[in-house]
C-alpha cells in the first residue's frame, strides 16, 4: 500500500493544523508535545506525520523524505524553495517579519544619513534582499537565539525578526520600525510525491483548502 508522510514542527504550527487535517480526516495518533516519538502514525494506516524541527520541513519535503509538509513562509523564503510545489497559503500561524530597534534609537535618521547599521537576525537572505531593495547599508549578523538581546548587548543597532503581537519586544524596550512582510504557513508538496502518488495527496489538498480560514 502505497503511504504519504506529512512533515510538521511542534508548537504553534501543529497545533494549528489540527482542524486542516481534522478536515481531511486524519487524526494524529500521538500528541508531539507528550510523546517522544518523532514519526506518529494516525486513524489512516496510509498516512503517518514525522515530526521535525521548523527550518527543516522544506528540507525534509524537498528530498522525498516527507510528501507534504506544512512550513512558514519566513522558512520558506530562508531555504529557497527548490523542488517544491506551494498549493495553499494555509493562513495558520500568522505573524510578520519586521525590523526592530531600540526605543530610544532614531532608526530612520540613521537610514537617511546613510549609516552603515549592524543586524541581527536569523533571516539573513530576507534581510539582505530588503536592505538591499532600499539601498541601506547593513553588516548581517547571523544569530539562532533570541533577537531581542542584541541590541541590548550592544551587538547590534536593530534586528529582523518575526514578530506577533509584541510582547516581547515591548518587554524588552524595541520597537517595530517597518515592516517587511506578512508571514503564515503554506502547505508544501514534493513534486515527484504529487505525480507519484497524485491520488493519496489531492484529496488533502482539496479538504485543507476548503478548511483554511
Amino acid at each position: 500500500m502505497s503511504t504519504i508522510t506529512i512533515a510538521l514542527s511542534k508548537g504553534r504550527i501543529f497545533d494549528e493544523t489540527l482542524p486542516l487535517l481534522a478536515a481531511a480526516g486524519i487524526v494524529p495518533a500521538e500528541n508531539p508535545e507528550s510523546s517522544r516519538k518523532l514519526i506518529i502514525g494516525t486513524n489512516r494506516p496510509e498516512v503517518r506525520v514525522v515530526i521535525v524541527r521548523a527550518s527543516d520541513v522544506p528540507t525534509y519535503v524537498q528530498y522525498g523524505a516527507a510528501d507534504l509538509g506544512i512550513a512558514g513562509k519566513d522558512v520558506l523564503l530562508e531555504h529557497g524553495g527548490a523542488g517544491l510545489y506551494q498549493p495553499l497559503d494555509l493562513k495558520i500561524a500568522r505573524c510578520r517579519m519586521c525590523v526592530a530597534a531600540p526605543a530610544g534609537f532614531d532608526y530612520q535618521a540613521a537610514v537617511r544619513r546613510g549609516a552603515r547599521l549592524r543586524v541581527a537576525t536569523k533571516y539573513i537572505e530576507v534581510a539582505r534582499e530588503h536592505f538591499a531593495a532600499k539601498g541601506v547599508h547593513v553588516d548581517l549578523i547571523k544569530l539562532y537565539g533570541s533577537m531581542e538581546l542584541a541590541p541590548l548587548a550592544g551587538l547590534a543597532e536593530a534586528i529582523v525578526d518575526l514578530v506577533s503581537s509584541g510582547a516581547t519586544l515591548k518587554a524588552n524596550n524595541l520597537v517595530e520600525v517597518e515592516e517587511i512582510m506578512p508571514i503564515s504557513s503554506r502547505l508544501i508538496v514534493n513534486q515527484a510525491s504529487m505525480k507519484m502518488k497524485h491520488d493519496l495527496i489531492q484529496p488533502v489538498i482539496d479538504a485543507f483548502a476548503g478548511a483554511v480560514p
